[in-house]
């Protein structure tokens, strides 16, 4: 249905796929209603929602827009690495590589800021297969079951991709307990393990690919799994290029959910909250608040972001990176012992012995003070 100038009028609904208008009296009004959606006499276009479904995409950092944990890893064999948020990857090779990439679909609508490169190093003549998945946490998922889903991504093969034939594996598995881990998924352990599985050619081309699968009524786990299997020795970039990965309810991909970059950040901290001195030594971001329990012991209380999955583990950088104020404004660093003394998903008490001390009782803040150092708090599953 065509709009010309309707004087005078407005739009002010459009209900169904587009094609019943209401009017009021109010200003001129020129445009097309399109399906779904408006296009307005200046060429500007406003959408309805391609799904009925609020935040679809059941994938999260789908766009490879965060990564807390650094932009580039080698990841050794025999054990899961999360690298870009929310996607863990494994392989038994001695070693492969992700990192961050600049290279996406140039398509107009398919723009996305990143892509992730899985990569077998250079001369490498391992041949094990290499590994993305993510694992959805069961109460973001468990309405899925007994519906009709579709995965899309965004694929491209590096210039010496070597998996035979050109191919990747793509598949959608499902389990029927909550929460199960990503090294159980890729240990093919799951209890009512099942899985569709695409195997599409990939070549040096952006490409989007799309499977459709129908997702049991008794499942409660879902988690998405790609990778392929190297041949011979590896040239310089022996390598598979992803983004845009989307999983939501339906038999049709639908275009890219997208987020506000801070949206998906808060997503991403459920699972990894990481304080990385991003700036200079001895300009240092802070962690927590507390007091001296004792001359040398620091007992500090740390308070989340986001209510996380469950209660996180702690790592760091280095101990000495992670330091503490004493009495006379001077850093005292540490010198074993960090740790989680209570941890609950919406805070932490973080324990600290230092190289020297201050005096029992009074107060002091924990901060990372070395440049690159990091403290993080991880519930991934």
């Amino acid at each position: 249905m065509a709009l010309t100038t309707v004087p005078p009028a407005l739009l002010t609904s459009t209900t169904g796929t587009g094609t019943t208008v209401a009017l009021s009296a109010s200003p001129t009004f020129t445009g097309t209603v399109t399906t779904p959606g408006v296009t307005f006499s200046d060429a500007s276009i406003q959408t309805a929602a391609s799904s009925p479904y609020v935040l679809k995409n059941r994938i999260i950092n789908g766009a490879m827009q965060v990564w807390q944990r650094g932009t580039s890893f080698t990841v050794t064999g025999g054990a899961v690495t999360y690298t870009t948020d929310r996607f863990g990857s494994y392989t038994n090779n001695t070693n492969m590589t992700i990192s961050r990439n600049t290279s996406v679909p140039t398509t107009a609508g398919s723009l996305f800021p990143y892509s992730l490169q899985l990569q077998r190093p250079a001369s490498s003549t391992q041949t094990y297969g290499l590994y993305l998945t993510q694992v959805i946490e069961s109460v973001n998922c468990y309405d899925l079951a007994g519906q009709s889903v579709t995965l899309s991504f965004w694929a491209k093969a590096g210039a010496n991709f070597s998996a035979s034939g050109s191919s990747i594996s793509a598949s959608i598995v499902t389990g029927t307990v909550a929460d199960q881990s990503t090294l159980s998924l890729l240990s093919g352990t799951w209890t009512g393990l099942a899985a569709t599985t695409y195997t599409p050619t990939i070549t040096t081309s952006w490409t989007k690919y799309t499977l459709t699968g129908a997702i049991p009524s008794n499942v409660l786990e879902i988690g998405l799994q790609f990778y392929f299997n190297p041949t011979g020795t590896a040239g310089a970039d022996d390598s598979l290029y992803i983004t845009g990965i989307q999983l939501e309810i339906g038999t049709t991909a639908t275009p890219f959910e997208r987020r506000l970059y801070g949206q998906e950040l808060i997503n991403c901290q459920r699972y990894c909250y990481r304080i990385t001195n991003t700036g200079a030594t001895n300009n240092g971001s802070p962690v927590a608040s507390g007091l001296w329990s004792n001359a040398t012991l620091v007992a500090t209380a740390c308070k989340l972001p986001v209510t996380m999955r469950s209660a996180p583990t702690l790592s760091y950088s280095a101990i000495g990176d992670i330091q503490c104020l004493d009495r006379d404004v001077a850093w005292r660093a540490g010198s074993s012992s960090l740790v989680i003394n209570e941890a609950g998903v919406d805070g932490v008490n973080v324990g600290l012995v230092c190289t020297t001390g201050s005096t029992q009782g009074f107060g002091t803040v924990m901060e990372v003070r070395v440049v690159s150092g990091w403290i993080q708090f991880s519930a991934e599953l």
